[in-house]
Order: C-alpha cells, then structure tokens, then sequence
C-alpha cells in the first residue's frame, strides 16, 4: 500500500511541475500586447447597404474607440472611388475615447452590386496590412 501511495504522490509532484512549466513558457512566448493607438470598430469595419434605390445619398458612420494606450490620430481617409464623400473626426482621439467617419453614398453613381474600400491613414498600430493604413468596406445593391 505504502508503495501505491508513494507511486501516486510521485505522478502528482511530477505532473504538478510539468503544468507549471508549461504554464511558465507559454506565459513567457505569449507576445506582449502592443503599445500605442488601436481602432476598435463598434459594428465591425465594414457596412452593407443592402438593397438601395438609386438617386438619394447614401449616408452612413463608422464609430469606433480608440483602445489604444495612446492617443488616436486620423490624419486622412480616403474613399475608393469619387462616389462617397467622408467625414472624421479631426481631434486626437484619447484612449478610451470614440471617433467617427461619416460616409455619404451618391447612389446615382451606383449600377447594381457595389463593394467599396475606405481608407484611413492614421497612427493606429492595429493596421491588419501592417501599414499606416486600415481599411473599412461598404457594400450594397442599387436599383433603379
């Protein structure tokens, strides 16, 4: 019996520094989050219209917060074609804080399925392109 137990005790010790171990190097492999300005989109970084009748402008706005550790800068946003005219917010955006682009969609410029890009130049560091770029899309049907 004395055996059994010693046996046991022995499995637990050694499992018991082989978690720690393990928990220990994925602690120390793990990335360290980034510093700096980060996006966070509240509906997502991208928009679909759905179906729309051609004619009126189109508006729509991006909200998002910054969740950075630092402040936000949008230094330019940049549709994809001359059919949107953008807005955004100018001011630094403080961590914790919100930010807006506003797009406005000229429909009559639109034939059926569109899929359109958004560009922002800012000082985020969570660019998925790993430029000073981050991309949102918009999408849509329009229809006379």
């Amino acid at each position: 019996m004395k055996k059994i137990l010693s046996v046991v005790f022995g499995l637990t010790l050694g499992l018991g520094a082989a978690f720690t171990n393990a928990t220990q190097s994925y602690a120390q492999s793990a990335p360290a989050p980034k510093e700096g300005p980060m996006f966070k989109f509240e509906s997502g970084d991208s928009f679909d219209f759905g179906v729309l009748k051609r004619g009126p402008v189109a508006p729509h706005t991006f909200e998002f917060t910054n969740v950075g550790t630092q402040p936000l800068i949008v230094m330019n946003v940049t549709p994809s074609c001359g059919c949107t005219n953008v807005d955004w917010t100018k001011n630094p955006i403080l961590p914790g804080q919100k930010g807006k682009i506003q797009l406005s969609l000229k429909t009559e410029e639109q034939h059926g399925v569109f899929n359109k890009e958004v560009y922002i130049q800012s000082n985020a560091v969570n660019n998925p392109h790993g430029d000073k770029r981050y991309t949102i899309y918009i999408k849509g049907d329009a229809r006379d």
